[in-house]
């Protein structure tokens, strides 16, 4: 059943990083700056910097950002079993994987500020995402747990 859990949330997590991507662009097109999963991928590339583009990137971030948000939905989805979780549940867990992100491990390796000193348009966005990601990984998993 562990199997099953987290392959549910796998599913859940790429509907709910669709959404959160969905989000992001909305930000990027009020003006809330570039795409966050791209900065850490432009450090990480051959000759890359946070603030210069590089060939693939737009690709690489894609593939990237939806392995990850589909990995956090399998640990989420496994960690709630065959319970059909609380929609505050997913945005509490979203919430805790960005600040883990974004407070944590982003800052470490130079690809963003923490949220405290990042653009508050950026952080804005990046927080709305999340909650809409915690959201939908949530309800898809809800609706997906109905029958079981």
């Amino acid at each position: 059943m562990l199997i099953r859990s987290a392959l549910q949330g796998s599913v859940a997590g790429a509907l709910a990083t669709g959404a959160m991507t969905a989000a992001f662009e909305a930000g990027r097109k009020q003006g809330s700056h570039r795409h966050p999963p791209k900065h850490m991928i432009r450090a990480h590339l051959p000759g890359g910097h946070p603030g210069r583009p590089r060939k693939g990137e737009n690709a690489v971030t894609g593939i990237a950002h939806l392995g990850f948000g589909t990995v956090a939905g399998a640990l989420f989805g496994a960690v709630t079993g065959r319970r059909r979780p609380p929609r505050t549940l997913g945005v509490a867990y979203a919430l805790a994987v960005m600040l883990a992100g974004y407070q944590g491990w982003a800052p470490r390796i130079g690809a963003l500020p923490p949220l405290a000193q990042d653009h508050p348009a950026r952080a804005t966005t990046l927080t709305a995402a999340h909650l809409i990601y915690g959201w939908t990984l949530a309800a898809a998993l809800r609706r997906m747990r109905r029958s079981d």
